[in-house]
């Protein structure tokens, strides 16, 4: 269950540019753009579960990529250029990063394009 909000983490200069004021980090930078561990991704804000190790993979674009999320767990919102569709942490509102459709990369054919800044692992036991 994800802290409440008087509970969440406090965020460095770094986290806040990006989880709260939705912005991006460089790719091929952030931590997990090449990590490969079994796991649970969870927001760094509030630490609801996100995303499953086994739900990742290898996009080559320079962020992680998964093609589902827990469910319930993210939302989509209309990015403000009106063209792309950003995804929040569903519990927090937290900036995630970016979904796309279409590509081809897995057979649910979705890239769910997240800022490595955005999330905390939990490796599993």
């Amino acid at each position: 269950m994800a802290k409440e909000r008087e509970d969440w983490n406090e965020l460095t200069p770094e986290e806040t540019r990006v989880i709260i004021n939705k912005g991006t980090e460089m790719p091929f930078t952030g931590e997990f753009n090449g990590f490969k561990e079994k796991g649970t991704y969870i927001c760094r804000q509030c630490e609801a579960a996100l995303y499953r190790s086994e739900d990742k993979f290898n996009s080559g674009c320079g962020w992680p990529s998964f093609d589902d999320e827990i469910e319930g767990a993210v939302k989509r919102v209309l990015d403000a250029d009106g063209r792309r569709v950003e995804i929040v942490c569903a519990n927090c509102d937290g900036h995630l990063g970016h979904v796309f459709e279409g590509e081809r990369f897995t057979e649910k054919n979705t890239r769910h394009c997240v800022n490595s800044i955005s999330m905390k692992f939990i490796p599993h036991e």
